[in-house]
């Protein structure tokens, strides 16, 4: 049930934003009429679009009509492309989904191997120094991590291209030379969050009577850290990749237009650009759905990495 509580608020929130949306595109100045007809649109020609197009009704009517046909599946056509936005999401989610769990396999495994190291010797030499390399990455957002990335490892050593995508037909070798710079970039505020979340419940966790006795027992301290100690220390960090996907959209984004790679991130800012509501407001609304499935997939792994959850649901 709770689960079910969960996803229901997650689809208000997404009405929500979605109608909000469509409120903020038809305040602002400009339509995407003038953008079609361009410099020497008279006013009584991008009337006479607006009308074709259905953008002179109501805002309320506009949401309403948009949302009859979503619920069927069907996200609109870009009056600007002509293309459906089911496909141009299609067309583009490759790229941003492989940015995307690059970036958090990246995060998760420098902030698990930070973590451990800091939590096994807390206060020593090493835990204060990735600690200050974690707050170095916390104060990077990807918008000045990856101009700086690209001079580095793109512009002098040469180990990855500054810019464009190579898709995984083209070779996978090609394809992660192109993806890991910018997977890097967003991954870097990521793995600060990540390690120092972890980092603290570990060391509580490790200061736990149980752990004692199982030191007592003569158990080596690799075996504790991850046979007792990691599981139930996790649970955070469950819940944090979770509610990550939200931050990893907007790096997403912008580590797209750094780096000019075709994904949704571009997208949605060209067509934000372009006064594109049609597309806008389904990108939007895919990417609610998407952030409402992972959370609650969120909140079925929390059963798999503490089974006190299970038994606390079942009661």
């Amino acid at each position: 049930m709770s689960i079910a509580r969960k996803a229901g608020r997650g689809v208000l929130v997404m009405l929500l934003v979605t109608f909000a949306l469509v409120v903020l595109m038809a305040s602002a100045p400009g339509s995407v009429a003038e953008v079609i007809l361009g410099e020497n649109a008279t006013p009584k020609n991008v009337a006479a679009l607006d009308s074709q197009l259905g953008l002179d009704k109501p805002v309320v009517e506009q949401y309403a009509d948009w949302l009859a046909h979503a619920v069927r599946g069907d996200l609109g056509t870009s009056p600007l492309t002509g293309q459906p936005v089911g496909g141009a999401i299609a067309d583009r989610i490759p790229v941003t989904l492989e940015l995307t769990v690059l970036a958090v396999l990246i995060s998760l495994v420098l902030a698990v191997l930070f973590a451990v190291l800091c939590a096994a010797r807390p206060g020593s030499l090493l835990d204060r120094a990735l600690t200050a390399v974690s707050s170095v990455f916390l104060s990077v957002p990807a918008f000045i991590a990856g101009p700086v990335l690209i001079y580095f490892l793109s512009v002098r050593l040469g180990w990855f291209p500054v810019m464009g995508w190579t898709p995984v037909e083209e070779g996978l070798g090609a394809n992660l030379r192109s993806a890991l710079l910018p997977a890097l970039s967003i991954a870097m505020v990521e793995v600060a969050a990540f390690h120092r979340l972890l980092r603290t419940d570990l060391i509580t966790t490790l200061g736990e009577d149980f752990v004692d006795a199982a030191r007592a027992r003569g158990m080596s301290g690799t075996y504790v850290m991850f046979r007792h100690a990691f599981r139930p220390s996790s649970l955070s960090l469950v819940t944090m990749v979770g509610l990550s996907l939200g931050r990893l959209v907007g790096a997403t984004a912008v580590a797209e237009s750094l780096f000019s790679l075709p994904g949704l991130g571009q997208l949605l800012i060209t067509s934000i650009g372009t006064r594109d509501v049609i597309m806008v407001q389904g990108m939007v609304a895919f990417t609610g759905v998407v952030c409402v499935a992972v959370n609650t997939l969120a909140d079925i792994g929390y059963g798999v990495v503490d089974p006190r959850v299970r038994r606390v649901a079942a009661a």
